[in-house]
């Protein structure tokens, strides 16, 4: 039999490399997406390193024409995508809607939206070649309270992806594909270095509106993207779940 193949977009650095040596350690062959070509490189070297199989391919998966090029061709080489983990997105900046340009709006929605729908749809015939396939999208908390100051283009663009995952969940259920979304909290990664930099006390204060009294961790999330692709979450499909130690609810 040969080995499952899990493609995961953004996987260079912060949750999606955490996620794609979690899947690897689980024995999945592992395809890293990103758009830096060196630390792709080296993120394979330090994979292949403990023993997984992987491989990077780099594209931008706002262009529709490199995800259908790119994605074709890992499904033609493997034979078959078992699963799919959509984890490229982020904030892409912070701006007011009365001042936001037309070209920012658009920016943020294909980089959250675009970017999910593009590698989604060229990966479901490969996923239709294997038993049950999974889809894994990424929302956020500020799908459902708009996001902060100058992020409600990025809460709208994730309430779309919440929306597209359900989507995906009923039209490809009868071909037993499930799909689901995870919604990280604040999670120590990257993503939050330029705050940690400037503002350290404010990113420091974050922990207080979490119930566990913590930051998340990268291994937070790839622990539950493992549990969401495998056997034992065979009969979950169309959910979304909140890795956030109870940040959703405040305190």
């Amino acid at each position: 039999m040969s080995k499952k193949i899990a493609l995961i977009t953004g996987a260079t650095g912060g949750i999606g490399f955490a996620v794609a040596k979690r899947l690897g350690q689980d024995g999945y062959t592992v395809v890293l997406n990103g758009i830096e070509d060196e630390i792709g490189a080296q993120r394979v070297a330090e994979l292949t390193a403990e023993g997984i199989e992987a491989e990077y391919y780099g594209f931008d998966v706002t262009n529709d024409v490199a995800v259908t090029e790119n994605v074709n061709a890992i499904g033609n080489k493997y034979g078959q995508i078992d699963v799919v983990i959509n984890n490229a997105g982020g904030l892409g900046g912070r701006s007011p809607i009365e001042e936001m340009t037309t070209e920012f709006f658009r920016f943020v929605m294909a980089l959250n939206l675009d970017s999910a729908f593009f590698v989604s749809r060229a990966a479901i015939p490969f996923l239709k070649k294997t038993e049950g396939g999974s889809i894994i999208n990424y929302t956020s908390n500020a799908a459902w309270n708009a996001g902060g100051p100058g992020a409600g283009i990025y809460g709208t663009s994730k309430a779309a992806v919440h929306t597209l995952t359900r989507a995906l969940a009923k039209e490809l259920a009868p071909a037993g594909i499930r799909v689901n979304a995870v919604s990280p909290g604040t999670i120590d990664t990257p993503f939050h270095q330029q705050i940690k930099d400037t503002k350290p006390e404010v990113f420091a204060s974050w922990k207080d509106s979490i119930m566990l009294g913590r930051l998340g961790q990268p291994e937070d999330v790839s622990g539950v993207i493992s549990f969401l692709v495998s056997k034992d979450a065979s009969f979950i499909t169309a959910e979304t779940i909140q890795i956030g130690g109870g940040q959703a609810l405040g305190i």
